[in-house]
């Protein structure tokens, strides 16, 4: 009988990547980011501060940390030297984000405040995501953004000097609060950012440890600008939104021991492993430590023979705090006694695929008993007890790197053989899942 056993370290947290490097860029000084993210939307964002003029050298994407060391990165850091706020230069020519959502609104936030005018595009997934919603508050601050009617990019970013604001989020966005937050950077006076929903805070976290004067009273963030940055050595924790792909597929498998060595832990990532405790999984939380204003620590998960997971449902702001990570949780629906039902979530719409159409579409290919919403799903769970609730199929995640392992995941427990097209699209967020899978599949 198959199953998932050893130790692994999952690749740096890629949020967190994507922030650190564009606020070293900023800083005066070197940096050293170790465990970078080796994910291509991170790659993306290193290339684009290349182009803006910034000296910064990549670690290598090839050796993998060893689990067994207590301070796992030993692959070389990516380094940065930043030299201030306005020391970016105008790019020769496009920076282009590829399939980075991240990329593209995080760098917007920066560029509104430089003293020259730049141009961000994507590949045609990016083109089709909406960008009104981070263009409306920078245009708020004095920004001057042309984009294709609609609020899709390219953009064109003329800089301009910019003037604090009071903004309040109209929907619950990590990116679009740290967009504002990145332009306040190069405003005058405090600029606030009003959250209806409490969303990861990893930028608030980076700023602060960069030296910028940054604090949360209540739902409030606040940031003064003008702040000068100070360029130091940083490490990146694992990637959670990477680890839970592993740990649904432990709890797929009877007999699994999995053991995931510095995880990253932040309260507004970690939900998903209280749903997923409450749900019944044997998840077991040890050694937590902070390093840097993230909390880390190992997650181990032994699953026995008998285990069963009841479903659940995930709605309001729960929706907010686990949104990378409801793709997994609704294809592990199969695999529970009860299902889960994801309601409120039509963000998914707009991700990388409409998430919750090509899920839903492949699932179903599969044989899971998939009830569609316009803002959400519900996968039914076991039927009769069997033990493999799905069989293999061809499926498509339409270039969606969640999507490609939410079903390779599910396919661990189908009855036969599944293929995925375009699995090379896993290279997006977690370029080594399919080597790691196998490994932890042949101990």
């Amino acid at each position: 009988m198959r199953r998932l056993s050893g130790g692994l370290t999952v690749p740096g947290d890629k949020s967190i990547s994507h922030r650190l490097a564009i606020l070293a860029a900023l800083a005066k000084g070197p940096s050293e980011i170790h465990n970078y993210s080796p994910a291509s939307d991170c790659q993306s964002t290193l290339e684009c501060l290349r182009r803006l003029g910034v000296s910064l050298k990549s670690g290598s994407r090839n050796k993998r940390p060893d689990p067994k060391d207590d301070y796992p990165w030993a692959t070389p850091p990516v380094q940065i030297r930043g030299n201030g706020l306005d020391s970016w230069r105008k790019p020769g020519r496009a920076l282009d984000a590829e399939n980075s959502g991240t990329t593209m609104r995080l760098l917007a936030g920066a560029l509104a405040g430089q003293p020259f005018s730049t141009k961000l595009t994507g590949d045609a997934s990016l083109r089709r995501r909406p960008m009104r919603r981070v263009i409306e508050p920078l245009e708020l601050m004095g920004a001057h953004i042309r984009a294709r009617q609609g609020g899709f990019a390219p953009l064109e970013i003329t800089g301009s000097p910019l003037h604090s604001i009071d903004y309040k989020l109209p929907v619950p966005s990590a990116q679009v609060k740290s967009a504002v937050l990145l332009a306040g950077l190069f405003a005058s006076g405090t600029t606030t950012v009003i959250e209806p929903v409490r969303t990861r805070d990893h930028t608030e976290i980076a700023l602060a440890e960069f030296g910028a004067g940054v604090r949360r009273v209540g739902k409030r963030i606040e940031l003064a600008g003008g702040a000068r940055l100070h360029g130091h050595a940083v490490v990146v924790p694992g990637d959670l939104s990477s680890a839970i792909f592993l740990i649904a597929g432990a709890l797929i498998l009877p007999g699994s021991n999995l053991l995931l060595v510095n995880v990253g832990l932040n309260p507004t990532r970690s939900a998903v492993l209280d749903f997923l405790v409450q749900m019944g999984a044997p998840l077991r939380v040890a050694q937590i430590a902070e390093r840097h204003g993230e909390l880390v620590g190992n997650l181990e998960v032994a699953s026995g023979e008998g285990l069963r997971l009841c479903g659940g449902e995930i709605a309001g702001a729960d929706v907010a705090r686990m949104i990378d990570e409801l793709p997994m949780l609704a294809a592990l629906g199969p695999y529970t006694d009860d299902g889960i039902e994801i309601r409120g979530a039509q963000e998914l719409r707009v991700k990388e695929s409409d998430r919750i159409a090509v899920l839903a579409e492949n699932l179903k290919r599969m044989g899971a008993q998939v009830e569609e919403f316009p803002d959400g799903m519900r996968v039914a769970g076991r039927v009769n007890g069997q033990k493999a609730p799905l069989h293999g199929a061809i499926v498509d995640p339409r270039g969606d790197h969640r999507l490609a392992m939410a079903l390779a995941i599910a396919a661990l427990g189908a009855q036969g053989e599944t293929t995925i097209r375009g699995s090379e699209c896993v290279a997006v967020s977690y370029p080594s899942f399919f080597t790691d899978l196998e490994s932890l599949l042949a101990r």
